[in-house]
């Protein structure tokens, strides 16, 4: 389970981001600090185990950068994601440079929060699973740890959003399920050659996995199930 801390003086966001904390599997929010002096206490006690703070920026009695020094002087391997309204040049420059993961401008859809979360996450996983890197994986974790957000205007050429909505929906539904072109294309009603298409373009942008099973005949039969990590970026598609 991945500890989150959540440090932001007004208690409706914090307790809104701490409910869309639990909602994103493998995410617990470990406690909330209302301020900054709180939030290094939590930070400095041993007991507790903080692998990512939701930082806030403008405070009543504090401005959350100045939490940003006193967390790497700490040595702690702990991940900073920025939640703010915060949008002017000087701030968000401010916090790249402190190394944050990820800035969230508010107002903002859950989709994007759990998209931040989930690609941490992601990257995190890749950095923890090596000894040693090749130049590949080291270019992998700067320039394409995640695979990019979903947009409905990026379709290919062919593809529309009305039935990749469709499909989106149904897969979403199925969480735990594999299926074949056939499977799907019958459960939505259309046709085979179109549903492959949707497929292997979700496969392409890894929200789908692909396994390939051969029968008696020898043809191979490809069978998708959608990737747990990337259900934040398959939810986008439904909407």
């Amino acid at each position: 389970m991945i500890n989150v801390l959540i440090v932001d003086d007004d208690a409706m966001v914090a307790e809104l981001n701490r409910c869309y904390v639990a909602r994103v599997q493998g995410f617990h929010c470990c406690g909330v600090a209302s301020n900054l002096d709180q939030a290094r206490e939590m930070l400095n006690d041993p007991a507790l185990a903080v692998d990512l703070v939701l930082l806030d920026v403008y405070m009543q009695q504090d401005s959350g950068l100045d939490l940003l020094p006193d967390i790497r002087a700490t040595g702690r391997p702990v991940d900073v994601i920025m939640i703010s309204s915060a949008s002017d040049s000087a701030t968000v420059q401010t916090s790249l440079h402190y190394g944050v993961v990820d800035y969230l401008i508010k107002p903002f859809q859950f989709p994007r929060f759990e998209e931040a979360l989930t690609a941490w996450r992601d990257r995190k996983n890749q950095m923890d699973s090596h000894d040693y890197y090749e130049q590949a994986d080291v270019d992998r974790l700067l320039h394409g740890g995640a695979p990019e957000v979903a947009d409905s205007r990026r379709l290919p050429k062919g593809l529309t959003a009305q039935t990749l909505r469709t499909l989106c929906q149904w897969i979403d539904a199925h969480p735990q399920s594999e299926f074949s072109t056939d499977e799907l294309a019958n459960a939505v009603g259309i046709s085979r050659v179109s549903c492959r298409k949707y497929l292997i373009w979700l496969a392409q942008i890894n929200i789908l996995d692909t396994s390939i099973h051969y029968g008696a005949t020898g043809r191979p039969l490809y069978r998708y199930q959608v990737q747990p990590q990337h259900i934040g970026l398959l939810k986008q598609y439904c909407q």
